[in-house]
């Protein structure tokens, strides 16, 4: 159950985060702290089914997928409701490219 949930954590956040920076690279250090705060602040939304709360919601916004995609494998991938995180991530607000896929 556990392995599920962090497996629907990632992808609710991998998809929420299809935002790029233009023109700067994001460091590991930087991308390892997205991805801690994302993950903190929106846990309740993949492990408890609750709805976003305004600063999960924040973060769907600003979170690159630079830094998402490279720590989704094929295995996690599998454990994820795709249709529930899109749904979620445009509750926030955010569109979903049809057919995005994190580019590894």
């Amino acid at each position: 159950m556990k392995a599920i949930s962090w497996a629907c954590m990632v992808l609710f956040l991998v998809v929420l985060w299809k935002v790029k920076m233009a023109g700067a690279e994001l460091s590991a250090a930087q991308c390892k702290e997205e991805r801690r705060i994302g993950i903190n602040v929106c846990k309740p939304v993949v492990i408890y089914g609750k709805l976003p709360s305004p600063q999960c919601c924040e973060r769907v916004r600003v979170t690159h997928t630079e830094c998402v995609c490279p720590i989704i494998t094929p295995k996690l991938a599998v454990l994820i409701d795709v249709n529930r995180a899109i749904r979620l991530i445009e509750g926030c607000g955010r569109r979903v490219s049809r057919h995005f896929k994190c580019e590894m």
